[in-house]
């Protein structure tokens, strides 16, 4: 059984697939978004599993997308933004070096863009943000062994900030 090196969790904008790769490269090991992995399974994109089997069959897709990641890859792993919301997502990351990307509204709603194609965003794109942000910032720092802020940093710096809080972890 394989662990990853690192699983990064936080909301949209936060730059886990920005971020990730980066990681990955660095560490010379491979990249792995379980968005990517919902998507492949279901031969859709997010957005339009939302529109068209509802949230609630994305998440279960989504949370046997995680435990498939956990169970199998070595590197670097991103989360969806909702992901940590599921409890049993959140048992199976204990023991696992968990990253926060924390970001702020206003980063966020930059980097997201305010006529965004997601799905929870429809309607007020920042009022809809902030919520997110609220409601799940708790959950994501209670599940994370490091929070790196991503505020006013350009990916690379963020990757340094991740790579340093990693290995002070593992030492």
């Amino acid at each position: 059984m394989s662990r990853p090196r690192v699983v990064l969790v936080g909301p949209m904008g936060a730059g886990k697939s920005t971020v990730g790769p980066l990681l990955a490269e660095g560490w010379g090991v491979g990249f792995r978004d379980t968005d990517a992995d919902v998507e492949a399974t279901a031969g859709t994109t997010v957005a339009e599993l939302f529109v068209d089997s509802g949230e609630a069959h994305f998440r279960a897709l989504e949370q046997e997308a995680v435990a498939t990641a956990l169970a199998e890859h070595d590197g670097v792993l991103a989360l969806g933004g909702g992901a940590v919301m599921d409890p049993l997502t959140r048992e199976r990351l204990a023991g696992h070096t968990v990253v926060f990307l924390r970001v702020g509204l206003s980063q966020a709603s930059s980097r997201v863009g305010l006529n965004s194609s997601r799905p929870l965003l429809l309607g007020n794109v920042r009022s809809r943000l902030k919520t997110i942000l609220d409601e799940r910032a708790t959950v994501y720092t209670e599940v994370s062994s490091v929070v790196v802020d991503t505020d006013d940093l350009e990916p690379a710096a963020v990757a340094e900030a991740v790579r340093a809080a990693v290995e002070d972890v593992r030492a």
